[in-house]
């Protein structure tokens, strides 16, 4: 057999997959081949697999450096549904714990041990490292989330620092560099820090295609909470919220409790134990939603997060991308939504210039000066009429050629509208204040501001001073960004911020070029955001999607892991499609391997069969499985993801009305609509469980006797003694059956 088809092999039989993808082969064949290595894929691109594929066919032990436990938990766990040996050390384990699962490492039932960097380098595992090396080997060393290494990144853990010591202690040892982002100067510095010897280099797109990027302007504290609210309640699945403050964080959890949605918070300011429950309830699917400031997750390996929402504006376009990429690792549809405020901008400003040294409480100007630079690139993207991935990947220097088809502006392109006139105020203003002051002072002297700073200068004697009292505060200063960003002005960037002009300045102010600034739109939802709800597919499959996917949180649950750790959602929609019978056939499914297909084949196998017994699969020939026609209309589609499928999946394992509520956090009267809905949608239901057959059989003859319009009136002919819910059901019955075939 050849080393490819063997990679192959292993591939499938550890992992479930039958190919790789873009980039692995390549990495994972120099690890095996003994290069040092550094891996920039992006988030959902399979890094894991380009250290834990060699690991397992190489001789000896492969040490990974992660900095998070739980990330080494999650990956341990997954790794162990695999039938993988894998373990970690650190501070949680009690001293009998890690004697054990030493012993376990040196008795060779163990090929990954995941540690922390500080644990590495104690004295105790160094030698235990040494004493591996001399009874099996070191297969290698992985260091995770890489960038946490360069004071360049967005993460710089100063831990990660000693890492260069691996090379002085191990030199012959490979070692593997892995990161979801990094700009060409953090590349540089890993490969330093770690001291990689003419390391494979492997840079992977940085386009995340199944990403929806959109900006929505606030409007309101009052307002823009209910654009969040809609923007949750349409998107559905499992979603992260970013606030800038620990205060926010908890305002925004509380409200979305209180108006239903499953949501809990994750911040500095709680104890570490509500910490790790809050987070461990998100990621088994127990609440929908996760409140957090940017201190939430690194390491997340949750693949199904349908969106991730900026309710504030990020510091930095990496902290930006890699939080909105914690969105759709499975491949699905997902959705990135940024709230843009102007009022936001000025407290990260304020924050920046807090910025000071703890030993002297003098200004710290260089990170000052990075940090202003940072936050200028985060404004350019929220403001950017052009495709928001070509603005993006332009930071990681990639070249993408717009339009991508996935962003707002470019399914939607804002209205221009024609700014030349107040431009050439602006314009005209800097050079009256001779080119030596930011766009504050500027805007200050056109509104006429009787400042301590323009009196000093004399600045009311311009004549700009005044001439731009009809525009707004934040009028003017999107003008001025929207300037620069433009090229019609130059800024410094030496943290100040001092506008220059340049020959496009003077061509505006010589009426040779006009300016035009984009129109924002309200915060309403795109219809990009609702292409999902549009997609059919039979109705069939989705109910045994639904089915599928309880048997799945039944089933994590008894194990106390993540519901992906069992399977993801892309092999739970390949095996609602297909719907293998047999375990032949279930094999054949994308991440099913050996230990999983002998473990939870039968379950799943035996959930479909008792699907055919409802919906036949010779008989399946339409959108829909039972008798009525499904109307062609928007009212009548429901979303793969929809929330009423979900109720209809639970009815169908056999809850009542009251179980389901309970389960779901809902009223009844709410699951009574989701059934009215999903009947009105052209599914087949047995109604028997929800209104008595002799009881059925009254209502029927009460709608055939004065019609189905008016449930008042059908209410008061059936003499108050049958409920609204009943006659509702009963009625949706009628009227499909009332319609032609």
């Amino acid at each position: 057999m050849s080393n490819s088809d063997s990679l192959q092999q292993a591939l499938k039989q550890y992992f479930g997959y039958e190919s790789f993808r873009a980039g692995q082969r390549e990495i994972i064949e120099a690890s095996m081949a003994g290069r040092d290595t550094l891996a920039i894929m992006p988030t959902g691109g399979g890094k894991s697999i380009c250290f834990q594929l060699p690991a397992l066919l190489k001789t000896g032990v492969t040490i990974v450096v992660s900095p998070l436990i739980a990330l080494m938990q999650d990956q341990v766990t997954a790794l162990k549904e695999n039938g993988i040996g894998a373990t970690f050390l650190n501070s949680t384990l009690t001293n009998r714990e890690s004697t054990q699962r030493s012993q376990a490492i040196l008795n060779g039932a163990i090929k990954l041990v995941y540690v922390a960097p500080e644990r590495l380098f104690a004295e105790q595992f160094l030698e235990f490292l040494n004493i591996i090396k001399g009874k099996m080997d070191i297969a290698g060393f992985a260091v995770d989330e890489a960038h946490c290494v360069s004071e360049w990144g967005h993460d710089f853990r100063p831990e990660y620092r000693q890492l260069s010591r691996i090379r002085q202690l191990h030199p012959d040892v490979p070692v593997i560099g892995l990161t979801a982002t990094a700009t060409e100067r953090v590349r540089a510095d890993i490969s330093q820090q770690l001291q990689l010897k003419q390391p494979y280099i492997h840079v992977a797109s940085f386009n995340r295609s199944n990403l929806y990027y959109e900006v929505l302007p606030k409007q309101g504290t009052e307002q823009t909470y209910v654009n969040l609210l809609q923007q949750i309640k349409r998107l559905q699945g499992s979603g992260i919220v970013y606030c800038l403050s620990r205060k926010r964080v908890d305002e925004i959890a509380s409200r979305l409790r209180e108006d239903g949605i499953e949501a809990i918070s994750y911040h500095a300011g709680l104890g570490n134990k509500e910490r790790e429950e809050n987070q461990t309830r998100w990621i088994r699917d127990d609440v929908q939603v996760m409140v957090a400031t940017v201190a939430f997750g690194m390491g997340i390996n949750k693949p199904d997060v349908r969106f991730v929402i900026h309710y504030d504006l990020p510091k930095n376009i990496e902290g930006y991308y890699q939080e909105s990429g914690r969105a759709g690792r499975d491949g699905e549809d997902s959705h990135c939504t940024l709230f843009l405020s102007y009022g936001d901008l000025e407290t990260i400003k304020f924050l920046i210039a807090q910025k000071v040294d703890p030993q002297t409480n003098e200004p710290l100007e260089a990170e000052q000066r990075i940090a202003q630079q940072q936050l200028r690139q985060v404004v350019d993207y929220a403001e950017g009429v052009a495709c928001r991935r070509t603005i993006l990947l332009r930071y990681f220097g990639e070249h993408f050629q717009g339009d991508c088809g996935n962003c707002d502006n470019c399914l939607f392109p804002k209205p221009m509208e024609d700014w030349t006139v107040e431009s050439q105020k602006f314009l005209s203003c800097v050079a009256r204040t001779k080119e030596r002051f930011g766009a504050g002072h500027v805007i200050d002297v056109l509104r006429g501001s009787r400042k301590e700073k323009v009196l000093q200068h004399g600045h009311e004697h311009l004549s700009t001073y005044g001439i731009g009292k009809d525009r707004s505060l934040d009028e003017w200063r999107q003008l001025a960004r929207s300037l620069t960003h433009q090229g019609f002005l130059t800024q410094t960037t030496d943290g100040y911020g001092i506008l220059k002009l340049n020959d496009r300045s003077w061509e505006v102010m010589r009426n040779q070029r006009n300016v035009l600034l984009p129109i924002e739109r309200n915060a309403e939802p795109t219809k990009a955001a609702e292409r999902e709800a549009t997609r059919e597919r039979p109705v069939d499959v989705d109910i045994l999607f639904e089915r599928l996917r309880l048997l799945r949180k039944n089933l994590a649950d008894e194990q106390e892991v993540p519901p992906y750790v069992i399977f993801s959602n892309a092999t739970l929609n390949q095996m609602a499609e297909q719907q293998p019978t047999d375990r032949r056939d279930f094999a054949k499914l994308s991440g099913v391997g050996a230990k999983k297909l002998e473990q939870y084949a039968d379950d799943f196998i035996a959930i479909t069969l008792d699907h055919h017994l409802k919906y036949p699969p010779a008989e399946i020939t339409e959108s829909t499985p039972s008798k009525f026609k499904q109307e062609a209309t928007p009212k009548s589609k429901l979303s793969k993801a929809s929330t009423q499928r979900e109720t209809l999946a639970m009815y169908e394992n056999g809850l009542d009305i009251d179980e389901i509520a309970r389960d779901r956090g809902l009223k009844p009267a709410t699951v009574w609509t989701h059934l009215v809905q999903l009947i009105e949608a052209g599914y087949a239901i047995n109604c028997d469980r929800l209104v008595a057959p002799e009881r059925q059989t009254v209502i029927y003859e009460a709608l055939d006797a004065i019609g189905g319009d008016g449930l008042r009136n059908l209410f008061d002919h059936l003499r108050e003694e049958y409920s609204y819910d009943e006659i509702k059901i009963i009625r949706a019955i009628w009227q499909n059956e009332k319609e032609p075939l």
